[in-house]
């Protein structure tokens, strides 16, 4: 979304939201009777969509004389006060009340998320499957039935962080045809197994599939595909290090291969090496992710916190 302006300060004399609702809230006077949505098209067209205009009102971000209203056809009367809770303050209770993920950012083209550990992308077998998929799609029907997402790139089961998704086949397109090119960091914290011994490196081979399914590296060109994973050291302790790693390529399990190449796999990572399962998960965690929109060309960046458990794990 746009950012909204506001017309003029808030009114102390109103019944207001919480504390907190009220440092995120923008306010506008109502001049003339009319109805709400008329009012909110026309105060933000054409900056603003109209169903990005209509989802101010699905996630409780209009309020009038401080009380929240979702009714497209509210009566407005001159002189009421209408209150705009930004959409950062308004998302965060959207996740509260209709989905376990936290979304960092939505527009009509993509929509941003912060995947749990232990949550699939999409299910490879059964339909009904609690997934990022399936919650995402049940969080934008309540906007409109007749809306979708798309998956644009996929996070292991049991890795968390950044993840993108498209809402429409046009955009999805236009993302995956363009992804090296457009993404300008994609950038993971890991936790690993025992102490690693330079600050930072780059680690450079190629990656192929066996019978098995399983990928392995080679320092040599054996036909698979060239993968290069920069990382740098963060801090480390005798049994474990954290590490900064940042991906030229995005090859499938490229850390995870990488890192037990080196002998120092993640942690909780038992099908490359890593029976150490001090985290109760994978020691992966998708920290970072930079883009270009894909409709506007705009830069486009986000960031997931490291969780406190790696921290804790490798002071």
């Amino acid at each position: 979304m746009i950012p909204i302006r506001s017309n003029q300060p808030n009114n102390p004399n109103q019944p207001t939201p919480n504390p907190t609702d009220k440092q995120h809230m923008t306010t506008y006077q109502v001049e003339q009777d009319a109805e709400l949505l008329a009012f909110l098209l026309e105060t933000f067209q054409p900056q603003q969509s109209r169903s990005a205009i209509k989802r101010m009102l699905t996630h409780k971000q209009v309020y009038i004389d401080g009380a929240p209203v979702t009714q497209h056809n509210h009566p407005l009367k001159k002189g009421q006060t209408i209150g705009i809770i930004n959409q950062k303050r308004a998302k965060q209770k959207t996740v509260l009340r209709q989905t376990n993920i936290p979304v960092l950012y939505e527009d009509d083209a993509i929509l941003v998320i912060d995947k749990p550990a232990g949550m699939l992308t999409i299910a490879a077998d059964d339909p009904k499957a609690d997934t990022a998929y399936k919650q995402l799609t049940e969080y934008v029907k309540v906007q409109d039935r007749n809306n979708r997402i798309y998956i644009v790139h996929r996070l292991d089961r049991d890795t968390s962080g950044v993840m993108v998704f498209a809402k429409t086949p046009e955009v999805k397109e236009a993302l995956q045809t363009n992804w090296q090119q457009s993404v300008t960091d994609r950038q993971y914290t890991a936790v690993v197994i025992g102490q690693v011994a330079k600050p930072q490196d780059t680690i450079t081979s190629w990656l192929s599939q066996n019978k098995a399914m399983q990928i392995y590296s080679t320092p040599y060109d054996n036909g698979g595909k060239h993968a290069v994973t920069h990382y740098k050291l963060i801090q480390q302790n005798k049994q474990y290090s954290l590490l900064e790693v940042d991906l030229e390529t995005g090859r499938k399990n490229q850390i995870r291969v990488h890192m037990q190449s080196i002998g120092h796999p993640v942690v909780g990572d038992s099908k490359y090496g890593g029976k150490d399962n001090a985290l109760k998960r994978l020691g992966l965690h998708a920290t970072t992710l930079a883009f270009a929109h894909p409709v506007t060309q705009q830069p486009l960046s986000f960031t997931s916190k490291v969780p406190k458990a790696f921290l804790n794990l490798t002071k």
